[in-house]
């Protein structure tokens, strides 16, 4: 009966994660809805401030729509990828409220602030995206045009091109977060981080090579932002490495303080059972020699009777 019961409430816990699972996934799904209608109507003028970078390189500063339907679908595909954009926070505030309530203290204190700096992170390497490397890159791809030849770029090319720039350096800009992380799941350590700089350093500019146009400044200005990035991640991760040995600490303590009260547990219903048992022996009388104790006969001869 009693694993009957316990049956039914691990079943009705199961229901009520996927109740509030389904209660967030709702609210973000909800509020990227919200903001979708908020800018729908001003579609236009976002794809207008996002070619904006290109158009002032443009010799007649004009840009091609390729499909029939591009003119319509194009700025509404923008349109919704910056509401998820601009939901991230939200999203990831309902993730974390999800989460949050299976954590220990400790784990919180560690993952909300790698929660928050990653997103502003992936924010601030979009916003480099756009107002650095972008008048760069466009500046160098209609300059080298051969002559006679027109530039006039087609606006759903252009805008996975730059979707694909936005995540590259959204990703780049990463790289505090991830150093961080090698280094709280003991990996490596902030002393080996030290020793491969130089190597980092080649990586960045390689790294640069592959995401950026064949110029040297626009590689440059890549591989610079990651290797000062991976620095910060270098002094975090030792501030980080602190909280990580005190985190586990506090959790060893609290598995010990969990476990001392298991065994105390453990023993008290011991001695209750033990207990029990002489209370039971003591009020059924001393036997005679040689007899045995039959249940059946001791509780007749215990019963009064009609």
């Amino acid at each position: 009966m009693a694993s009957g019961d316990a049956h039914v409430e691990e079943e009705q816990g199961f229901l009520s994660h996927l109740v509030e699972l389904r209660d967030r996934l709702m609210k973000a799904m909800l509020s990227v809805a919200v903001l979708f209608l908020v800018l729908f109507s001003f579609s236009d003028e976002i794809y207008t401030w996002l070619a904006a970078p290109l158009m002032a390189h443009l010799p007649n500063s004009n840009m091609i729509a390729i499909d029939v339907a591009a003119p319509f679908f194009i700025p509404f595909k923008l349109t919704l990828m910056l509401c998820v954009f601009l939901a991230v926070p939200y999203i990831l505030y309902q993730v974390w409220a999800f989460v949050a309530p299976g954590l220990y203290t400790h784990e919180k204190s560690l993952v909300m602030p790698m929660l928050v700096s990653s997103t502003l992170l992936f924010y601030l390497g979009v916003a480099f995206a756009y107002y650095v490397v972008f008048p760069l890159v466009f500046g160098f791809f209609t300059g080298v045009a051969p002559e006679g030849v027109e530039v006039s770029t087609d606006i759903g090319r252009y805008l996975d091109f730059v979707i694909t720039l936005f995540f590259a350096f959204g990703i780049a800009f990463e790289v505090p977060v991830a150093t961080v992380l090698v280094v709280a799941t003991g990996m490596t350590t902030p002393e080996q981080l030290k020793k491969i700089r130089p190597y980092v350093f080649v990586a960045a500019f390689i790294i640069g090579m592959f995401l950026t146009p064949p110029d040297i400044i626009s590689q440059t200005l890549l591989a610079v932002p990651m290797w000062l990035l991976y620095e910060v991640g270098i002094v975090f991760s030792s501030l980080y490495k602190d909280r990580i040995t005190a985190a586990g600490k506090a959790r060893d303590s609290l598995h010990d303080a969990e476990s001392t009260a298991d065994l105390d547990e453990e023993a008290a219903r011991s001695d209750d059972l033990a207990a029990a048992a002489r209370s039971v022996g003591a009020g059924a009388g001393p036997l005679a020699p040689g007899a045995t104790r039959n249940s059946m006969t001791d509780s007749n001869e215990n019963d009064p009777g009609p």
